[in-house]
């Protein structure tokens, strides 16, 4: 299937590993022209370099920087000649109990993981929609759905930027326009923010990360975690020209570990 993006122009943060960087894989490899963000620079070049080699026809754009802050959002956008395709990502914050937590430990996770996606979209979206095309995907987490007990930081950042995007994504101006948003929420993936999660849980519990590991797969009626790829995947065909009639949707990743029906 031809996405029909070849030669759009995308935003994709914290690309350097991970779900971000999966994203940014598949958008270059049907066609589009990426500006990849992160904080780290030899990871950041090294995928910069991959994706070049996977589709020598795409330009790559490599902004060292970190999204959360003012300056790093300034850096990424000036990178891209027009935002076509915008993809929030994050780091999420750590685990926890909200006893430990203080005002600061709150504003850093609003910051990053709902006033951070919600800047780059006022800065991006009004173009789109003069243009006639956009596509904007966040990628929040499946604990908007079924929060998590340790990730309440997570848990309340990412449902803020949740119902903010159920508003937006939903004004005509907008949606007649041809402009989609829409959040991709991940369950279980095989990625670094997995580890570290199980890491804690494992000191906690007085378990090995290897048991803790074996139980999460347990959980997931897929019986294994997601790949980035699959991800990527996903998200590429949400910045497609076959998804303009799907907006302001949280589609779920987790291999069936959702129990719900709705």
């Amino acid at each position: 299937m031809d996405l029909g993006i070849q030669g759009k122009w995308a935003l994709v943060c914290a690309a350097s590993k991970g779900l971000g960087k999966g994203c940014a894989k598949a958008l270059a490899g049907e066609g589009a022209n990426v500006v990849i963000t992160a904080r780290g620079a030899e990871a950041l070049e090294a995928t910069a370099a991959e994706l070049r080699a996977l589709n020598p026809s795409v330009q790559v754009v490599a902004v060292v920087g970190d999204i959360t802050t003012p300056e790093g959002r300034a850096a990424a956008l000036a990178a891209c000649p027009q935002v076509d395709i915008l993809v929030n990502n994050a780091g999420g914050p750590p685990p926890g109990d909200f006893r430990d937590w203080d005002r600061e430990a709150w504003i850093k996770a609003l910051d990053a993981n709902m006033l951070t996606p919600i800047e780059l979209i006022k800065a991006t979206i009004d173009a789109m929609a003069e243009r006639g095309w956009g596509r904007i995907v966040n990628i929040t987490s499946g604990a908007v759905k079924a929060p998590i007990d340790i990730l309440g930081l997570s848990n309340g950042a990412r449902s803020g930027l949740t119902g903010f995007i159920a508003g937006l994504a939903r004004q005509s101006r907008l949606a007649s326009a041809n402009v989609t948003v829409n959040n991709l929420l991940p369950g279980v993936f095989d990625t670094d923010r997995v580890r570290t999660t199980s890491m804690g849980a494992a000191a906690k519990s007085g378990k090995t990360l290897e048991e803790v590991l074996a139980a999460r797969r347990a959980t997931v009626p897929a019986r294994r975690f997601g790949t980035a790829d699959e991800f990527g995947a996903a998200c590429a065909f949400l910045c497609s020209v076959h998804a303009g009639y799907i907006t302001g949707q949280n589609v779920l990743m987790d291999g069936g570990a959702y129990p719900g029906t709705f």
